[in-house]
């Protein structure tokens, strides 16, 4: 699993950093988020699944690997069931 912040959407909510704080950073400056580790280590999954869901934002997209075919979480879908 690969993970990223898109900065165009990052608001600085800091719920990720403090969720998945491995993988997450926050800036000093202006409280936006980046990414510490693209590929998400197999014990950090549910963490990272996690924050990307409490984004506001939808600002952390999640791209799966299975069976060599790439897979995003569908942050539309997710706004929905959540809803």
């Amino acid at each position: 699993m690969k993970v990223r912040v898109d900065p165009q959407r990052c608001q600085g909510h800091t719920p990720r950093a403090i969720i998945a704080p491995r993988i997450f950073r926050l800036s000093d400056i202006d409280g936006s988020s980046s990414v510490v580790c693209e590929v998400v280590p197999p014990d950090q999954d549910e963490p990272v699944h996690e924050a990307a869901h409490s984004c506001p934002e939808r600002a952390i997209p999640v791209e799966e690997t299975q069976n060599g075919s790439k897979r995003g979480i569908d942050h539309e879908k997710v706004r929905e069931a959540t809803a």
